[in-house]
């Protein structure tokens, strides 16, 4: 196999690949590449992102077509980067064994060393920081000296504590929030990895150095800062907040390098018609609900609007009685009318749009909330009843058309999208390959906004079932060990181990959205990335 090889990734994404292992010298390459980009970028390009052996770069189609985006990475690329730049030093306090560390004492029986040998051999090396991708912050960090070495738990933990520092192949690392996680943990710190108002928001970034230092007592880690100060008024009081409704707007591109998904409407162009209808910008923040929706009591007079999914929204007025909401048009609520949804006829995502927004800080270029990273929105999470929402300036009088959206009785259940191809269709055999673009799959009950878990047809993997770690982006079809897509979505991480058989087009992504988890059903249907872009455009 040559290398570099240049692989699309969807319409908007493509992946320049240096090698297919774990290697200082490949991932330098990879970081040489990444830098030459950012110093001299291409028409539409938007970010990157530097993994062990890849680049992945997100571009706009618009601005620049896929072979011209490998064109200019390709000059780039032979143009050489130039010498190593030594990555800042981060040193990290670890408290080792013990509450802290549970898989200390195996992993130092499994080399038949003490603890305190693990420890020393741990604490003695320098680490490059090879990549930063899975949750924000996350910096994996290598190599890990041999007698450490330790495969994946065969049970993931449900609960990594934040701080954990743990193990697992020749890698080591921290995670920054408490999460699910399968590595060895024989530690923990108490610094701060992550911090959306922090500048970096990352405290190890991609080519740093980190030392861990042995200490016998953490220091106490740093008081979070305080968010934003809310200018407006509370205009809307949640009385309940449905099964998962949150702040969302476009999203929050330019990070993910940082580790940081994109978040955003899962079905964007329902959430941008609704801010159409009500006279805001394409940006505005506004409610996605989720099957079932809130019930908001409006404490101001003002436009609202309901687009996507019919959750059989109701506004209940004291002078009128219960209204049912028509779909796709602006209404007027008045102080003390009560906005709910009384049950879902077609769709899973609803979108509330109110004349100038959901007024939340801004956290990183957007107000959308990042529920895995903890962050956005209103503190990270989805709303609670007694939550407050304001709402930026207000202008009555306005509210526009809307982008055309299909009628809500015909969004159907059972959809076909379209897909590239790869970046790892080569992972699997041709019989694999007419199971995956000739069957349906059924959506999960477990999809979320993080994946649509697919089950049907198991896709046979041709040889190992894990790759090394590279770039994703919203679409991206992992196959993981068991042989069942996950179709990743809006909230999913931006990286991932498990081959990708190909990328849901970007235009098809909303319908996926829209399907009921535990009813709905897709197919995919391959297309060229030319084909791709033109749907995108």
């Amino acid at each position: 196999m040559t290398f570099p090889r240049f692989l699309p990734v969807g319409d908007a994404a493509l992946s320049a690949e240096f090698g297919d292992r774990i290697d200082p010298a490949v991932n330098a390459r990879v970081r040489g590449l990444d830098r030459a980009l950012r110093d001299h970028p291409f028409p539409g390009f938007r970010e990157s992102l530097p993994t062990y052996r890849s680049l992945l770069v997100r571009y706009d189609p618009r601005a620049t077509r896929f072979p011209g985006a490998i064109a200019a990475l390709r000059t780039l690329a032979k143009a050489g980067a130039a010498g190593e730049l030594a990555g800042r030093l981060v040193v990290v306090p670890a408290r080792y064994g013990g509450e802290d560390g549970p898989d200390l004492a195996e992993v130092a029986r499994a080399h038949q060393l003490t603890e305190g040998e693990a420890v020393i051999a741990h604490a003695s090396v320098e680490y490059t920081a090879f990549m930063v991708g899975f949750i924000a912050g996350f910096a994996y960090l290598g190599p890990l000296p041999a007698p450490l070495e330790m495969p994946r738990r065969p049970t993931p933990r449900v609960r990594v504590p934040a701080g954990s520092v743990a193990v697992a192949g020749r890698q080591t690392g921290i995670y920054p929030v408490a999460l699910p996680g399968g590595w060895n943990l024989i530690g923990r710190t108490s610094i701060r990895l992550f911090d959306p108002l922090g500048d970096p928001p990352c405290l190890i970034q991609a080519g740093d150095r980190v030392r861990f230092v042995r200490v016998d007592e953490l220091p106490p880690p740093e008081p979070p800062r305080p968010s934003p100060p809310r200018t407006s008024p509370p205009a809307v009081e949640v009385l309940q907040a449905g099964l998962l409704t949150t702040v969302q707007d476009e999203g929050r591109p330019g990070w993910w390098r940082a580790g940081v998904s994109g978040s955003g409407a899962m079905d964007g162009p329902a959430l941008r018609a609704a801010n159409q209808l009500v006279g805001n910008p394409p940006g505005a923040a506004g409610l996605e609900c989720t099957v079932a929706g809130p019930h908001l009591r409006f404490l101001v007079t003002t436009h609202f609007a309901v687009t996507g999914g019919d959750l059989s929204p109701v506004l209940q007025r004291d002078d009128l009685g219960v209204w049912p909401v028509p779909p796709g048009a602006p209404v007027l609520a008045r102080a003390g009318n009560v906005l709910s949804f009384d049950g879902r006829r077609s769709g899973c995502r609803a979108y509330v749009g109110l004349t100038g927004g959901i007024d939340v800080p801004l956290m990183l270029g957007s107000r959308s909330t990042d529920l895995a990273a903890g962050f956005g929105g209103i503190d990270g999470r989805a709303l609670r009843a007694g939550d407050l929402l304001a709402i930026g300036r207000r202008d009555l009088g306005g509210s526009g058309g809307a982008e055309e959206l299909p009628p809500l009785e015909d969004r159907a259940n059972d959809v076909t999208v379209r897909v590239v191809l790869g970046p790892q269709d080569d992972h699997f055999p041709a019989h694999a390959l007419t199971a995956f673009l000739g069957e349906a799959y059924a959506l999960a009950p477990e999809s979320d906004r993080v994946g649509c878990r697919l089950r049907g047809p198991r896709l046979e993997h041709r040889g190992a079932a894990e790759i090394v770690t590279d770039g994703m982006v919203p679409g991206c079809v992992q196959v993981p060990p068991d042989g069942q897509p996950i179709v990743m979505m809006a909230g999913g991480p931006t990286t991932g181990g498990y081959p990708k058989i190909a990328t849901v087009v970007s235009a098809d992504l909303p319908a996926l959205a829209q399907l009921l988890p535990g009813e709905g059903r897709v197919r995919f249907r391959a297309v060229s990335v030319e084909e791709a872009q033109e749907a995108s455009l």
